[in-house]
């Protein structure tokens, strides 16, 4: 099942969409369902960061660092 949505872009944002589905091969459709479940995964990351970030602190974890150098 898919759905159809309609949105506007601008005229830049409309030449670089032409300009990597020409590069790639792949219809515009497809570069722009990539992008954006690219972009639904990283705000996803961002709010599960955010709330787990309280509790990494009250560790003493308070960089990618410190979190890396405690799983390593």
């Amino acid at each position: 099942m898919s759905t159809t949505i309609s949105i506007r872009i601008d005229n830049e944002l409309e030449n670089m969409l032409d300009t990597v589905s020409k590069r790639s091969g792949r219809p515009k459709s497809e570069v722009v369902r990539e992008a954006l479940r690219r972009q639904l995964s990283i705000d996803s990351f961002q709010q599960i960061r955010n709330k787990i970030l309280p509790f990494a602190e009250s560790q003493g974890l308070l960089t990618d660092e410190d979190i890396w150098q405690k799983i390593s």
